[in-house]
Protein backbone atom coordinates (compact mmCIF):
# COMPACT_ATOMS: atom_id res chain seq x y z
CA UNK A 1 0.00 0.00 0.00
CA UNK A 2 1.35 3.16 -0.74
CA UNK A 3 0.14 7.43 -0.70
CA UNK A 4 0.62 10.21 -1.88
CA UNK A 5 -0.21 13.51 -0.55
CA UNK A 6 0.00 16.54 -2.44
CA UNK A 7 -1.85 20.27 -1.79
CA UNK A 8 0.56 21.68 0.59
CA UNK A 9 2.47 25.04 0.44
CA UNK A 10 3.00 28.38 1.98
CA UNK A 11 -0.25 30.47 2.61
CA UNK A 12 -1.05 33.67 4.79
CA UNK A 13 -3.18 33.14 8.30
CA UNK A 14 -6.78 32.97 6.94
CA UNK A 15 -6.27 31.13 3.63
CA UNK A 16 -7.35 27.66 2.46
CA UNK A 17 -5.79 24.89 0.71
CA UNK A 18 -6.82 21.51 -0.05
CA UNK A 19 -4.88 18.44 0.74
CA UNK A 20 -4.97 14.95 -1.51
CA UNK A 21 -4.13 12.00 -0.43
CA UNK A 22 -3.51 9.12 -3.66
CA UNK A 23 -3.78 5.66 -2.37
CA UNK A 24 -3.20 2.31 -4.30
CA UNK A 25 -2.57 -1.35 -3.56
CA UNK A 26 -5.08 -1.03 -0.73
CA UNK A 27 -7.85 -3.41 -2.07
CA UNK A 28 -11.41 -3.14 -0.75
CA UNK A 29 -10.33 0.86 -0.45
CA UNK A 30 -13.97 1.78 0.32
CA UNK A 31 -13.94 0.11 3.18
CA UNK A 32 -11.16 1.73 5.02
CA UNK A 33 -11.17 4.58 7.24
CA UNK A 34 -8.28 6.56 5.68
CA UNK A 35 -7.59 9.96 8.10
CA UNK A 36 -5.21 12.55 7.92
CA UNK A 37 -2.63 13.52 10.52
CA UNK A 38 0.34 16.00 11.07
CA UNK A 39 3.68 16.93 12.47
CA UNK A 40 4.45 20.24 13.97
CA UNK A 41 8.65 21.28 13.85
CA UNK A 42 9.58 19.31 16.99
CA UNK A 43 6.33 17.78 18.13
CA UNK A 44 4.83 14.39 17.42
CA UNK A 45 2.49 12.85 14.94
CA UNK A 46 -1.14 13.84 15.86
CA UNK A 47 -5.00 12.99 14.49
CA UNK A 48 -6.58 15.46 12.45
CA UNK A 49 -9.19 14.25 10.73
CA UNK A 50 -10.42 10.75 9.31
CA UNK A 51 -13.37 9.37 7.52
CA UNK A 52 -14.92 5.89 7.46
CA UNK A 53 -15.03 4.05 4.33
CA UNK A 54 -18.26 2.18 4.36
CA UNK A 55 -20.85 5.26 6.10
CA UNK A 56 -18.31 8.66 5.72
CA UNK A 57 -18.59 9.06 9.25
CA UNK A 58 -16.25 11.85 9.94
CA UNK A 59 -14.31 12.67 12.81
CA UNK A 60 -12.19 15.95 13.47
CA UNK A 61 -9.57 16.99 16.23
CA UNK A 62 -10.87 19.85 18.26
CA UNK A 63 -8.29 22.04 17.02
CA UNK A 64 -9.39 22.32 13.15
CA UNK A 65 -13.77 21.61 13.66
CA UNK A 66 -15.14 23.98 11.77
CA UNK A 67 -12.25 25.32 9.57
CA UNK A 68 -11.51 21.86 7.99
CA UNK A 69 -13.70 19.34 5.76
CA UNK A 70 -12.73 15.68 5.12
CA UNK A 71 -14.27 13.64 1.77
CA UNK A 72 -12.89 11.13 -0.49
CA UNK A 73 -13.60 9.61 -3.83
CA UNK A 74 -13.85 6.03 -3.62
CA UNK A 75 -13.42 5.82 -7.77
CA UNK A 76 -10.57 7.41 -7.68
CA UNK A 77 -9.07 6.49 -4.70
CA UNK A 78 -8.47 10.02 -3.57
CA UNK A 79 -8.62 11.72 0.43
CA UNK A 80 -8.89 15.32 0.57
CA UNK A 81 -9.16 17.46 3.08
CA UNK A 82 -10.51 21.07 2.69
CA UNK A 83 -8.37 23.89 5.20
CA UNK A 84 -9.84 26.90 5.49
CA UNK A 85 -8.77 29.87 7.90
CA UNK A 86 -5.68 28.42 8.17
CA UNK A 87 -3.67 29.59 11.18
CA UNK A 88 0.22 29.65 11.80
CA UNK A 89 -0.28 26.99 14.28
CA UNK A 90 -1.62 24.31 11.45
CA UNK A 91 2.30 24.77 10.04
CA UNK A 92 3.11 21.11 10.03
CA UNK A 93 3.62 18.03 7.23
CA UNK A 94 0.78 16.57 7.09
CA UNK A 95 0.74 12.62 5.97
CA UNK A 96 -2.24 10.60 5.27
CA UNK A 97 -2.56 6.87 6.11
CA UNK A 98 -5.56 4.32 6.48
CA UNK A 99 -6.36 2.82 9.92
CA UNK A 100 -8.26 0.28 9.12
CA UNK A 101 -10.74 -2.15 7.26
CA UNK A 102 -14.65 -1.19 9.26
CA UNK A 103 -12.54 1.20 11.55
CA UNK A 104 -14.21 3.89 13.45
CA UNK A 105 -13.33 7.06 12.53
CA UNK A 106 -13.41 8.36 15.95
CA UNK A 107 -10.02 6.35 16.56
CA UNK A 108 -8.10 8.43 14.40
CA UNK A 109 -5.19 8.42 16.06
CA UNK A 110 -1.13 8.03 15.06
CA UNK A 111 -1.21 4.76 17.09
CA UNK A 112 -3.56 3.34 14.62
CA UNK A 113 -2.07 3.57 11.05
CA UNK A 114 -1.35 0.44 9.29
CA UNK A 115 1.04 1.51 7.28
CA UNK A 116 4.60 3.78 7.38
CA UNK A 117 4.31 7.39 7.22
CA UNK A 118 4.56 8.61 3.14
CA UNK A 119 6.78 11.01 2.29
CA UNK A 120 3.47 13.93 3.47
CA UNK A 121 3.03 17.39 1.90
CA UNK A 122 4.16 20.69 3.37
CA UNK A 123 1.97 23.30 4.76
CA UNK A 124 3.45 26.54 6.04
CA UNK A 125 0.77 29.17 7.77
CA UNK A 126 2.40 32.87 8.03
CA UNK A 127 1.25 35.32 10.23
Amino acid sequence: VQVVESGGGLVQAGGSLRLSCLVSGLKNFDEYTIGWFRQAPGKEHEGVSCIEGVNGDEYYADFVKGRFIISKDNAKKVVYLQMTGLKPEDTAMYFCAPTGQYFKAQYCEPRNIIIPWGQGTRVTVSS
